[in-house]
């Protein structure tokens, strides 16, 4: 079984990360973070180097709790929600997890662009954690 984790180091990554380890270590999942950086090879050096470290920490984090891991820093040009849903079908992802923000009441009618683009276009379960 595989998990990806739409992870992008605000409060709503960390929870979804948090998810992520979890159900991971409970059903025995290879987890597999997932970073989307949307300007593609054009982004700036100092950015790829936060969102790598912060890769490599969230690596150790599920290290720490026996959960199998891997990360990937995707620069290919998309949104991150197409790159989320583009990376799940190509490695066969058996569930996505994805942390939301607090919204305003008009946000709460839609989780936010990204989220929302996931939730539609996924071919399989996608878990929003709050």
């Amino acid at each position: 079984m595989k998990i990806v984790v739409g992870y992008d180091m605000t409060d709503s990554g960390e929870k979804a990360l948090a998810v992520g380890l979890d159900y991971s270590k409970k059903l025995g999942a290879k987890l597999i973070l997932i970073a989307s950086l949307v300007g593609g090879a054009k982004e700036d050096v100092e950015e790829i180097n936060a969102f790598e470290k912060g890769l490599r920490l969230a690596e150790k984090k599920a290290a720490d709790n026996g959960v199998k891991c891997e990360k990937h820093l995707l620069m290919r040009g998309n949104t991150p929600g197409e790159d989320v849903v583009s990376f799940a079908k190509e490695n066969g992802v058996d569930l996505i997890v994805i942390g939301v923000k607090k919204r305003s009441k008009v946000g709460k009618l839609m989780f936010g662009s990204t989220a929302q683009f996931i939730i539609l276009e996924a071919d399989g379960p996608v878990l929003a954690v709050k």
